[in-house]
């Protein structure tokens, strides 16, 4: 019998460094949506043991982080929730469902500013800040990890069109930079 191996959203695609940028694939970690019935946030932050993010915000504690997705959403990332939550909320596991990428260096504010329409300044898009928006044509969530350290998470599907557009732009703020 054929033994299926699995492969990660941005297999052979990444990493990939173009100037002052790298983009790589982080391990895979567990990633659930979490979407509170009415009225139950404070019982779900109880559950998971952190705070229910603020829209545009991320919260962490112990290596997992709950990252505002919309309208009363978040993607849990780094953890498996327990059972009990779904008595508080819709749960969905979509571990394999996104390609998730994280786009770091000097220059990769100048790259992301290319593809999407958000005001990415430090006094707009501080450290832990994140948005559900566009990069480039494709729906996705930017967040703001460190200084120079974002995460981009698009559909799963999307992956190649994400590195591909992504490198588009690293070769383009670095065709700018002085030889």
């Amino acid at each position: 019998m054929t033994e299926l191996k699995p492969l990660s959203p941005c297999s052979g695609l990444l990493p990939l460094q173009i100037g002052e940028v790298r983009v790589s694939e982080p391990e895979a970690e567990p990633m659930f949506l979490v979407a509170p019935f009415t009225g139950r946030e404070s019982a779900v932050s109880k559950a998971l043991g952190m705070d229910w993010p603020e829209p545009g915000a991320v919260t962490a504690k112990d290596g997992a982080r709950l990252v505002w997705f919309g309208r009363a959403q978040a993607m849990l990332i780094g953890a498996k929730p327990k059972a009990a939550l779904a008595r508080h909320a819709a749960v969905t596991d979509q571990s394999d469902a996104w390609a998730r990428v994280i786009v770091e260096g000097a220059r990769a504010r100048d790259v992301l500013a290319r593809l999407t329409p958000v005001d990415l300044r430090d006094s707009a898009f501080p450290e832990g800040q994140t948005a559900r928006t566009e990069l480039f044509h494709m729906q996705a969530s930017i967040s703001r990890l460190a200084a120079d350290r974002w995460q981009i998470m698009s559909f799963r599907s999307m992956a190649g069109t994400l590195v591909h557009d992504l490198k588009t732009a690293m070769e383009g703020v670095r065709a700018r930079d002085p030889q």
